[in-house]
């Protein structure tokens, strides 16, 4: 099953989740509300770096269906240590679009946890959602 919940995910992963959401309150603390999506995007895979995370940038995720593999264009915004999915948004608010793209990068790539962020927004803290797929 994947979804939005609570379930319980390794320390590991938590410290991580953790140490990227006060990454991006930094960005945003900085920054503001405003910007386009790509000005946040460079400046958390900036901070996320400097932590001493692995991060990579508008990383590729394939299709595989049956025996082929399609090349559809989707990116996955930031994936930190291989295995979180950052996707950013500046939206007024998450629609349910925003919910299955970041569960459908879930699915496609086997990671375990996904944060979805508004950057515009007045407090950041209150506009994160966070996905687990409890299938991987």
């Amino acid at each position: 099953m994947i979804g939005e919940n609570k379930l319980m995910i390794d320390e590991e992963l938590e410290s991580i989740t953790y140490k990227v959401i006060g990454l991006a309150i930094e960005v945003h603390r900085q920054l503001g509300a405003g910007l386009l999506e790509s000005a946040y995007q460079e400046c958390l895979f900036y901070e996320i770096k400097n932590s001493g995370l692995y991060v990579e940038k508008e990383l590729k995720l394939p299709i595989i269906y049956k025996d082929i593999k399609i090349d559809h264009g989707y990116r996955i915004d930031l994936l930190v240590e291989n295995k979180l999915v950052l996707e950013l948004k500046t939206v007024e608010e998450f629609t349910p679009v925003h919910y299955a793209q970041i569960l459908t990068y879930l699915k496609l790539g086997n990671y375990p946890l996904g944060l979805l962020f508004n950057y515009n927004s007045t407090i950041l803290r209150n506009n994160i959602k966070r996905f687990i797929n409890t299938a991987s």
